[in-house]
């Protein structure tokens, strides 16, 4: 297990290399977690990084852009995300670019930063990020003529330069590949040669002739492109250089060292803990870098749980060590949505009256910092991330803190995934049945409640929830699925109980296989399973007698219903 010992010199000498010890206490760190103000006020940091070099992803508005970062990362290549309209961040040292894909087409309406042709680093573009270069240099984009989606086969041509060996060392020369494209390159710029092309005789490899940049009109971060994962560790390693030696544990060591060189001894964090993964995982993570008494973790029931969850997450963080308060606002929340249909806005109105509570518990307390457990999917989701991404949706814990609260806002996880957040609390020593728990929204069963939610519609999901949750655990279906719940629809049909006509909800059940949020799959429950979970829920619920499976992927659908 990655240990974390005492603050101060004697634990960055011992836990952290000599040369990052340096840096910690002699160089300027880019951007920051949190800031002191003059004047207290909330922060929102725009970008800060828990690492100080890597790949960096310039983003366009795909949705597969946080994969690419994901892939890269369990390869070991630290790997972020910016827009086309950022920046190059400073003090950060840029090992590679990569160009994503995107909605669009490379008619000229969107550029490639100055930046990335001075830097001399290596360029990767992918799909749209290919026909970007190709316009930058001159080549001729084509509309709809050649577009294909779906698996086809790539074929390499026999002579190629250095550049594309390394990138597709160890792979052969024909593979099964993933398009997603309508736009393609009619013509290859005159500093460049084509050197792969799909059945369709699509370009799908061009590279320049002398310098590190290559296209490919493929998609490698997705698991449908055979050799994907080999050609990104290729990018990364062969044609990049680096070392392949990034983890969460090094974040760790990071963090630790920030917080030690930025908080004084008098400062204290407030932080937002609901007992879902990220924020547990946090508050131990927070509680050993800076003692308990620093750390106040509060968890608020807000009477959106699941059946029995404010005493079991009580119980089970209070073995944890942490210093928990508890606070019952059931009353409060319901009173706040009482009448709202509209699904961002519950969302809203519950992620202020959470700021609201919090307020009122840090009053005449001496806190200084606000944490939360921010992942990067919920910040793309929320705001998106590149160059005109989508709002998905928004995130209770993203964005929306007051000025009042006059507290600064410390995001330690913004830039990490779900999985990897799993790995630090795997290392910090959390039990497997914390790390393994399904994630919960944080505005709860409202967002399982389409429509108006009244008390009486949370106390019949509930009981729905609690029987679907039950049946996963017996049957030994729950640590295969990574999310499931229940949700109550606003419609009601008519049924027959006992020869008695009944008029009454529907509910569905949904089960997802995901890793990160970003995309899931329908989790593969026997028929016989959920025949059998549907006949409990009609039997035993009264307000429900009619029970539905959701089988629609991430994408096209959001794994929660709102």
């Amino acid at each position: 297990m990655f240990k974390i010992i005492n603050l101060g010199t004697n634990f960055l000498k011992k836990v952290i290399s000599p040369t990052v010890f340096k840096v910690f206490w002699g160089e300027v760190w880019r951007g920051t977690f949190f800031q002191k103000r003059s004047s207290p006020q909330i922060l929102f940091p725009k970008y800060y990084s828990p690492h100080q070099k890597g790949i960096l992803i310039i983003d366009y508005g795909s949705q597969y852009t946080f994969l690419i970062a994901r892939r890269l990362r369990e390869l070991g290549a630290y790997t972020e995300i910016v827009s086309n309209k950022d920046a190059l961040p400073s003090g950060f040292e840029v090992q590679g670019f990569v160009l994503s894909g995107s909605p669009r087409s490379a008619d000229g309406a969107d550029t490639v930063p100055a930046f990335l042709w001075e830097s001399g680093k290596p360029i990767l573009g992918i799909c749209y990020g290919m026909q970007l270069i190709s316009h930058a240099f001159g080549g001729q984009i084509r509309s709809q003529e050649k577009r294909e989606y779906g698996r086809a086969q790539l074929s390499l041509t026999e002579s190629s330069p250095r550049l594309v060996r390394e990138l597709f060392a160890d792979t052969p020369s024909l593979q099964t590949v993933w398009m997603s494209h309508g736009d393609d390159v009619e013509t290859a710029p005159p500093e460049f040669e084509t050197y792969g092309v799909t059945e369709s005789k699509a370009s799908a490899v061009l590279a320049h002739r002398k310098l590190p940049i290559i296209g490919l009109q493929f998609h490698p971060e997705v698991h449908h492109t055979d050799w994907g994962k080999t050609i990104l560790q290729n990018f990364a390693n062969r044609v990049c250089g680096m070392n392949l030696d990034w983890t969460p544990q090094a974040f760790v060591e990071e963090l630790a060292g920030k917080l030690e060189a930025t908080l004084g001894p008098q400062d204290r964090v407030l932080l937002a803990i609901s007992g879902g993964v990220d924020s547990t995982v946090c508050g131990v993570l927070l509680t050993k870098i800076l003692g308990k008494e620093r750390v106040t973790c509060v968890f608020v029931d807000h009477g959106l749980l699941r059946s029995g969850e404010a005493d079991y997450v009580s119980e089970k963080l209070g073995n944890l060590g942490l210093n928990l308060t508890v606070l019952e606002r059931s009353e409060l929340f319901l009173q706040k949505i009482a009448g709202v249909s509209d699904a961002e806005e519950k969302r809203k109105i519950i992620g202020r009256t959470f700021i609201e509570v919090f307020e009122k518990f840090a009053t005449g307390r001496s806190f200084t910092h606000f944490a939360q457990g921010t992942l990067y999917p919920d910040v793309i989701e929320s705001s998106g991330a590149g160059s005109q991404a989508e709002v998905i949706k928004s995130h209770h814990n993203v964005g929306g803190l007051p000025e009042t609260l006059k507290l600064s806002l410390l995001e330690p996880f913004r830039f990490l995934f779900k999985d990897e957040v799993r790995r630090l609390g795997k290392d910090l020593g959390l039990p497997e049945f914390l790390l393994n728990r399904h994630p919960f929204p944080g505005p709860g069963l409202a967002i399982r409640i389409p429509g108006e939610v009244s008390k009486e519609k949370v106390s019949i999901l509930q009981k729905a929830d609690q029987i679907f949750s039950h049946a996963l655990r017996e049957h030994g279906f729950y640590e295969k699925i990574w999310q499931a719940g229940v949700v109550l629809l606003p419609v009601k049909s008519v049924g027959v109980m006992g020869d008695k006509r009944t008029y009454e909800y529907t509910c569905v059940l949904r089960a997802v296989h995901a890793a990160d949020a970003m995309t899931a799959q329908v989790g593969d429950l026997p028929l016989s399973f959920l025949t059998g979970v549907a006949d409990q829920i009609v039997r035993k619920v009264p307000g429900i007698n009619r029970v539905l499976y959701d089988v629609t992927s991430k994408p096209p659908a959001t794994i929660e219903w709102e």
